[in-house]
């Protein structure tokens, strides 16, 4: 018998503290910085975004998203396989432990639950999912918990406009289940390491330090034309292995990063804004979080319904880029 994989329930997380536009600009100006809502709006689409408490960890984020997901899905943590989470912002330097192995702990699921975390930044999403798909299509998990969770607050420099501007906290997760009816329909997965200075911290942990810049920097003109042209490109990739065409997609839920590269990889797919599902103006750009923040909040919202055709699609530094079509 084929074994697929599908979604059998999602959940989301933002922190308490949300940021307006204005609230920001305020805090922004104490520094010297200037800015306006009008700047930020017209440049990005996003009005607000939520920060992390100072106590708040990436998996206190992703805990609570994976609760509202595991209670979606009317499952519990005893009957996990496997947790993959998806982050640029882990709760330890090095990455180690596993933000993936603090969540199963903090879950309580069980020591056969094995936990690991993906690095593909914005795309980090879509990789976590094209992982998780394949382990369970080949028999070797039937439950798995997929997150994407950040603090990028914690790695902005708020003397740079250009990006602490973007960026906000959240998490959002997927239970995919093993089932004998088609979910996921096909995963599309790249990466050009060649262009990973447009979007990177460059800074290097040295002898207990920091050497270099510690802050996330980005060339935006150059990350919006690849933007643009990778994911028109992956989505039709996905689209194509799933035997599907752009009309048939009943949403498209992509990275929430900018409205304007939102809008653009719509128009280039000949999709209406009216089938896409767009959280960024509330959310800013939560890297790996994004994708299942937009998800959960279509799908609660009644916007998303089951049997629909759903496109999935992210792209960030690294260069990397993913897209996943799903029967929902």
């Amino acid at each position: 018998m084929t074994v697929f994989s599908r979604v059998a329930g999602t959940g989301s997380y933002l922190p308490e503290l949300r940021l307006s536009n204005q609230d920001l600009v305020e805090r922004l100006a104490r520094t010297g910085l200037e800015t306006s809502d009008e700047w930020i709006v017209t440049r990005s689409g996003i009005s607000a975004r939520h920060f992390a408490a100072e106590n708040e960890l990436t998996s206190d984020l992703a805990l609570k998203a994976a609760q509202a997901a595991l209670s979606s899905a009317g499952i519990g943590s005893e009957d996990l396989d496997l947790i993959i989470l998806a982050t640029s912002t882990p709760d330890h330097l090095g990455g180690f432990p596993s933000t993936a192995c603090v969540v199963q702990d903090k879950l309580g699921a069980h020591s056969n639950c094995a936990a690991f975390d993906v690095q593909a930044v914005c795309a980090g999403f879509t990789y976590a999912l094209a992982v998780a798909d394949a382990f369970i299509r080949c028999g070797t998990y039937k439950k798995v918990l997929v997150l994407g969770a950040e603090t990028f607050s914690r790695i902005l420099n708020f003397q740079d406009r250009t990006t602490s501007v973007l960026f906000g906290d959240g998490a959002g997760a997927i239970v995919l289940e093993a089932s004998s009816e088609p979910g996921i329909l096909s995963t599309a997965l790249h990466a050009d390491g060649s262009q990973r200075h447009i979007l990177c911290v460059p800074g290097h942990a040295v002898n207990g330090g920091v050497e270099g810049d510690p802050f996330l920097t980005m060339d935006g003109p150059a990350v919006f034309k690849l933007a643009v042209k990778v994911l028109e490109q992956v989505a039709h990739e996905a689209l194509e292995k799933a035997g599907l065409k752009a009309e048939q997609i009943d949403w498209l839920v992509p990275h929430q990063a900018n409205i304007r590269i939102m809008e653009s990889t719509a128009r280039k797919m000949g999709m209406s804004m009216e089938k896409v599902i767009v959280t960024v103006h509330e959310h800013g750009n939560t890297s790996a979080a994004s994708i299942p923040l937009a998800l959960d909040s279509g799908i609660r919202s009644g916007q998303i319904q089951r049997g629909q055709h759903l496109l999935l699609e992210g792209v960030g530094g690294g260069f990397a880029w993913g897209a996943v079509a799903l029967k929902y």
